[in-house]
C-alpha cells in the first residue's frame, strides 16, 4: 500500500511537472508572437537549409521576405512570390511564368512567411527544449510535437533569442529524416516601405515581360 502510494505521488507530481512546462513554453512562443504584432511591418533575411543524410542532401539557399500582418513579398531562390491577402502569386523569373493561387491554399502548408509567427496555435503540443549560446546570443528552444499522429512532421524547435524575443531560427525534423531549418540572418522592422510592395502589377508581367500567368480555375 504504501509503495503504491508512492507511485501515485510520483506519477501526480510529473504530470503537474510536464502540465507546468507546457505552460512555460506556450507562454514563451505568445510573447514572441505578441511582440511580432506590434511591430507594423518586418524584414528579414534568411538561411535555409535542406539536410537527409540518408540520402546525401544537403542545400542551404538565402532568402528575404518583408512581412506586414497577414501580406508578405518573399525573394527566393530566383523567384517571387507575393501574397495580398486574397491570393498568392508565385513569379517564376527563369521560365518567365506566374503562377496564381487563391488564399485557402496557404493552409496546405504547415509553415509559410504569413504563419512564421503563429503557425504554433494550432495542431501542436509543446515542450520546453534546451537552452544554447549560438554565436554568443542565448537561445531557448521550444519543442512542437504535431498532434496529428499521421502528420510527416516528427517535431519542430523553435529557437527563441530570450533577450529580444524574436524567433532565431525554425528546425522542422520529418518522417522521412529530412531536417529543414530556417535561421534568422536579419531582423528589421518598421522599414519604410511601400504598400505596392504587396501589390501584384498584372500590367508589368502580361503586357510588358509577357509573362505566362495561370490563374486559379
Amino acid at each position: 500500500m504504501k509503495k503504491l502510494l508512492i507511485v501515485i505521488v510520483i506519477t501526480v507530481f510529473n504530470i503537474a511537472i510536464y502540465g507546468q512546462d507546457e505552460n512555460d513554453a506556450k507562454k514563451l512562443l505568445d510573447e514572441v508572437a505578441q511582440k511580432v504584432e506590434g511591430y507594423d511591418n518586418i524584414y528579414l533575411e534568411f538561411n535555409h537549409r535542406l539536410d537527409n543524410d540518408d540520402a546525401d542532401v544537403h542545400q542551404e539557399t538565402m532568402g528575404k521576405v518583408t512581412l506586414k500582418g497577414d501580406l508578405y513579398h518573399l525573394k527566393y531562390m530566383g523567384t517571387e512570390q507575393i501574397f495580398d491577402g486574397k491570393k498568392t502569386y508565385l513569379i517564376i523569373h527563369e521560365d518567365e511564368e506566374v503562377i496564381i493561387q487563391n488564399a485557402n491554399n496557404e493552409e496546405d502548408a504547415t509553415i509559410t512567411p504569413s504563419k512564421m509567427f503563429s503557425f504554433y496555435k494550432n495542431g501542436f503540443t509543446y515542450e520546453m527544449g534546451d537552452l544554447k549560446t549560438i554565436k554568443g546570443i542565448k537561445i531557448q528552444y521550444v519543442k512542437l510535437i504535431p498532434i496529428d499522429s499521421n502528420s510527416e512532421t516528427l517535431h519542430v524547435m523553435v529557437g527563441i533569442d530570450i533577450k529580444t524575443k524574436h524567433i532565431f531560427n525554425i528546425i522542422e525534423t520529418g518522417e522521412n529524416k529530412t531536417v529543414t531549418t530556417l535561421e534568422v540572418r536579419s531582423f528589421k522592422t518598421n522599414q519604410p516601405i511601400s504598400e505596392k510592395l504587396f501589390i501584384f502589377d498584372d500590367a508589368k508581367y502580361k503586357d510588358q515581360k509577357k509573362y505566362t500567368i495561370s490563374e486559379p480555375n
